[in-house]
């Protein structure tokens, strides 16, 4: 989608004027994975407009396939207005806008937090009827969506309309490999993403097909929060697990406690969040959803993945907009090697991902060695691409992804 920013703080009955960038959960995570260095596709359909050309020449420069893109020239493409704040729980009054009532704030990021709380960001959507609403499985082409080793989907895509919501059915439940004994089609990637606003009009609860979804994708992301919304379950991760046993890897955001990865039968492995001087928060669980999935292509320990996409999570927490320029790997590698106490010590302020050394408190060590007990690489049924890797630690594959 095409995001408009305020040009100052304020409701967005009081800003004055807007400035134009782009936005979206898989096209947030597309451009996030190409940035670290990944091949990356974005599967989508925009309209013969102007925000369409904006919306597919912004995506491509930064790295992304736009090949599998698809022009509307019935439907307009999506757009929506925000202002800066954290994303409600869907607990609290409402405030006058869709994002007010939906959960989706835990990036496992922690924010440094100030005397007065933060407000909530107000998100007005025009895309009702859009170019991206119109996806079903009948007009974007299987062999697109599952030409990578991870297809990333989120459970935004499935609320626009009974057309995208069949398309990430047929996506989640037909297996290639299972029906015809062929190469294994790619592992798929849910981010629950719950909105309640985007929900109220569907014609089936919101909580009932998030579940199914995840319950038939590899690899599933989702908020403490957003598991109480949606589906009742409280008691932490370890009751998320319970209730959700089937995606080979289950990431449970915690807000700023952290982030709990549980693979396969194995207890969680948690990662506590970092510090962050944050500028906005919007589009930080995508980063963080972008910067475990490059750690799973790169065949990580499951420990290691989690700070990746904390890491992830931070560059955008410390930008404007809803993306950033994450750390090179080579730095990014470094901070994930550092022992308990100095990841403990870190605190980032904006700049830090483009070179701004990131500031620690006293007293943290340095990295671990290499053998520090963390999980091992690669093992069979942990929702890992197993050999896709090359030797620069790369993948050779294609990240597609489907959505506005």
């Amino acid at each position: 989608m095409v995001t408009f920013l305020p040009s100052r703080p304020g409701p967005l009955a009081d800003v004055p004027s807007f400035e134009r960038t782009i936005g979206g959960a898989e096209s947030n995570v597309a451009c996030a994975l190409a940035r670290a260095g990944h091949r990356a596709r974005w599967v989508s359909r925009v309209g013969t407009d102007g925000f369409g050309d904006h919306l597919v020449r912004t995506i491509a420069a930064h790295g992304v396939d736009t090949t599998a893109v698809a022009r509307d020239p019935e439907r307009p493409t999506g757009i929506y207005f925000r202002t800066d704040g954290e994303r409600a729980t869907g607990t609290e009054p409402a405030i006058g806008s869709e994002s007010a009532t939906g959960p989706g704030s835990a990036t496992g990021t922690e924010p440094v937090t100030s005397p007065e709380p933060a407000p909530f960001s107000e998100v007005v959507y025009y895309r009702a009827g859009s170019a991206a609403s119109a996806m079903s499985p009948a007009n974007v082409p299987p062999h697109a969506a599952r030409a990578g080793h991870i297809l990333h989907l989120t459970g935004i895509t499935a609320a626009l309309s009974a057309d995208c919501l069949a398309l990430l059915r047929t996506l989640t439940s037909a297996r290639p490999a299972a029906a015809s004994g062929s190469e294994p089609g790619p592992l798929v990637s849910f981010d629950v993403n719950y909105r309640v606003g985007l929900w109220r009009t569907a014609p089936e609860p919101g909580g009932q097909v998030l579940g199914e979804l995840a319950r038939h994708s590899d690899i599933v992301f989702v908020g403490e929060d957003e598991a109480a919304a949606a589906w009742g379950v409280t008691g932490g991760p370890d009751a998320v697990r319970e209730a959700l046993p089937e995606p080979a890897v289950l990431v449970v955001k915690q807000g700023s406690l952290g982030a709990t990865a549980f693979v396969g039968e194995s207890a969680g492995v948690f990662a506590p969040a970092l510090r962050v001087d944050v500028v906005s928060p919007v589009g930080a669980g995508d980063a963080f959803a972008a910067g475990f999935l490059a750690g799973t292509l790169r065949g990580l320990p499951v420990r290691e993945r989690l700070r990746h996409g904390h890491l992830s999570a931070a560059a955008v927490l410390t930008a404007a907009g809803d993306l950033a320029a994450p750390p090179a790997r080579e730095a990014a590698d470094r901070l994930v090697a550092l022992d308990d106490a100095a990841w403990e010590a870190l605190r980032l302020g904006p700049g830090w991902s483009a070179g701004t050394p990131p500031r620690t408190l006293p007293g943290a060590r340095g990295p671990k060695t290499a053998d520090d007990g963390q999980p091992g690489e690669g093992q069979p049924g942990d929702g890992q691409p197993g050999d896709d890797q090359r030797g620069d630690g790369q993948s050779d594959g294609t990240q597609a992804e489907v959505g506005a």
